[in-house]
Order: structure tokens, then sequence, then C-alpha cells
């Protein structure tokens, strides 16, 4: 790396001392000014410039949290690392959405005292803090997992339902899932798993500063079974911050940081739907047993036909797949063109589960609707891994599943 002109700012009580050591072992720092308060180093910042912003603070570091967000508006393309002294209890989160692109702990702080930082620690840091302001993809970035858009083109489908009860039945064989709720005006995966929504999609799509799993990281809730959550806005007005480009820029990450990414997405081909589809490895399509949502199923095939999607990857699943309505398995594949992969029956303890806020494969495991939502779950752990770049133009073998 070479060298970085950079302007430390001061807040709190931080012993100098630990902070000396850090930047003397930095070759690579050359300091535009001496260490000094946040409003020197503002202004600072205004009249020479740098290329690296360290922000040295301890506590609750209010007015530290402060300062990185707005330095963050003013100068968007300015690294900001926090060289913090103190016990987490929290703030890393915060730094996170405050801005900062990476945090260094501090040593000497009374009842936490981790180890300082070593020289490579730091020099690390630094680099990944300047390489994402400079937009260089992170090396974990080049793997990529599944990722599973849950479709659902009728209202009340039971997309969430599905949606959970496979993340669950995922998560609960060891493997490293995570669900975005995409349903941006009216998710429920936070209800259905009994989650508190404390930080939703909307917080990270505002947060400012650069994105990487780290960052990421704070921002998802892990459910008892392992599966991690990126929930929907808790109000409908928010959902207007989630773009079509910041999706393009997290689920890279997520399929990064999982072996599975699920997306529970809203009805229709709204722009962020069709982003999710372009992104994913697989498509899960949900119906229930009656005309219009089968009606509404085979249009939606069609459209991903024309919108040039193979649909060798895709399972369909029936929902309420018993239900006395005169229609029978044959009705749906006469309508819809395809024959359904899944049969989720309908049971009062899917609606009970629901209310309790439960995925029904770990509160009733041997009911029949979790055997057919871990039936889905093996359907992805067994078949082959996607290319890496899904979406758009790939050539995927057809199975004769869907004409």
């Amino acid at each position: 790396m070479s060298t970085l002109t950079t302007i430390v700012g001061l807040d709190g009580d931080v012993d100098l001392h630990a902070l000396e050591l850090m930047l003397e072992g930095q070759p690579s720092i050359s300091l535009a000014r001496p260490v000094s308060d946040l409003d020197d180093a503002r202004e600072a910042l205004d009249e020479v410039g740098c290329d690296l912003l360290i922000v040295a603070c301890g506590g609750e570091a209010t007015r530290a949290l402060s300062f990185i967000a707005s330095e963050v508006k003013e100068h968007p393309q300015l690294p900001i690392v926090v060289a913090y002294q103190g016990a987490p209890n929290g703030f890393v989160g915060a730094a996170f959405e405050a801005g900062a692109d990476d945090v260094l702990m501090l040593a000497g702080e009374p009842g936490y005292d981790p180890s300082p930082p070593t020289d490579a620690d730091v020099l690390f840091t630094l680099q990944k803090a300047v390489a994402r302001r400079n937009g260089a993809p992170s090396p974990s970035a080049e793997r990529h997992s599944r990722m599973i858009c849950v479709l659902g083109p009728k209202g009340g489908s039971g997309k969430t339902v599905v949606s959970s009860n496979l993340g669950v039945a995922l998560a609960s064989q060891g493997a490293r899932v995570a669900l975005v709720d995409l349903d941006l005006q009216f998710g429920d995966v936070a209800l259905a798993l009994g989650l508190e929504p404390d930080r939703t999609i909307y917080d990270l799509a505002t947060s400012g500063g650069s994105l990487d799993s780290e960052k990421l990281e704070v921002f998802l809730s892990r459910h008892e079974s392992g599966l991690r959550v990126l929930m929907a806005p808790t109000r409908p007005d928010q959902w207007s911050s989630i773009t079509v480009d910041f999706l393009n820029r997290v689920y890279p990450l997520l399929r990064a940081m999982h072996d599975f990414v699920i997306v529970d997405t809203p009805p229709g081909f709204t722009p962020e739907v069709i982003a999710s589809i372009d992104g994913a490895s697989d498509i899960c399509m949900v119906a229930t047993l009656d005309m219009l949502s089968l009606k509404s199923t085979k249009v939606a095939m069609e459209t991903l036909a024309l919108m040039g999607y193979d649909l060798s990857q895709l399972q369909f699943v029936l929902n309420r797949a018993d239900s006395r309505v005169s229609l029978t398995p044959q009705d749906v594949q006469a309508i819809v063109g395809a024959t359904p992969d899944v049969l989720v029956p309908s049971h009062r303890d899917v609606t009970r589960s629901v209310n309790d806020a439960e995925a029904i494969v770990t509160s009733s495991p041997r009911s029949e609707a979790a055997k057919s939502f871990k039936k889905l779950a093996h359907l992805y752990e067994t078949v082959g891994q996607p290319e890496a770049n899904g979406g758009r133009g790939r050539r995927l073998r057809l199975r004769g599943k869907v004409r």
C-alpha cells in the first residue's frame, strides 16, 4: 500500500499512548495534521483533505458517531476507520450504521482489555477500508452459493410460510442460510419467526458508507435454528430506499457468506423482484389450489420464459394441496402446464405455527406439512451447484416439466 495522507480526529477519553503505538507501527500512514479533536479534524478535512480518516473514541462516543455520519455525507468517497477504546456493547454495529468502513479495538479499557491490534491487523483493516471505497471486490465475493427466489404472483399463496420453513429446514441441517424479506411494504418474516425487527433492510440501505460482509453481518437477525434474516422495513413508506442497485450489491455478499440465500418476494414483477430473479440460481414458484392462483402461476411462468429465463431450475410448490375445492392434481397440470414438485397439505398445525411465530418444521416436525417443507429443502440440498452468475441468459436443461 502506498503512503496514505491521514487525518486523525480524537473524541472522548482515549489512551493516547495506545493510539500512538498503533499509528507508529504503520509506515503507510502520513499524518496531514497532528492528532486533534473532531472540530480540528473537520477543519483539516475541508482545508487539506486526506486519503483516510481515523476517528479515535471511547465510551458511548455519541459525538464521534454523529461526526462520522456527517463526514460520510460530506465526503462520500473518504475511507473512515474507527479506533475504539472500550467494551463493544453494540458500538461496532452503531459505527457501521453511521457509515464507518471498519473498526479497530484499542487495548486499555478497565474491565475490557483486548490484545492490542498487531501492525498486520491495522494494515489489513486500512487496506480493506481503502479498497471498499475504491470499489474493489471482496475476495470472498468470488464464492457463490445457491440463491432461491420464492415467487407467488397471487397474494395469499403462502410464500412467507414456504420461505421461512425452507430456511429453517436448511439451517437445521447445519447449512449457513440467509433469508431476505423483500416484501418491502408488508413483510411478515419477522412475525412468522418470532423475531424483533431491531435492524432492517431499510436501516442497512440508509446507513451510509461502504458495504461489505462485516457490515452486512450486523444487520442480520439470528433465528434459534441458525437461520439469519434480513428483515423488511417496519413502515410501508420506507420501501423506496431499497433500490435495485442496492440489492445488486447485497446479494453477492450474502451468497459469499452463506450456503443458501432465500428471497421471499411480494406478488408481481416489480423491479426489485426482477433484480432478485436475475441474481438467483433457482426459482421456487408457490401456488394454491384455486383457479385464480393457478391462472396467475401459469401467466407468471410464461412471463419468465418471455423474459429469457430458462425454467429448468424452477421448483413448483402447491400449497394447501389437499383442499377440497373440486380441483385435482390433473387439473393443476392442465391449467399451469407443470406438475408440482412438492405438495403441502392444508392443516390447522400450519396456521397454529404461524400464530405461535414458529416454523412448523421444528414445532411439529412429524406433521405432513413439515415433511413437505423438508422434502423441498432436500431438493435444494441435492441439486448440483449453480453457475457463478445466475439470471438472464442462463442456458439450463429443461427436464420437460414446463411446456
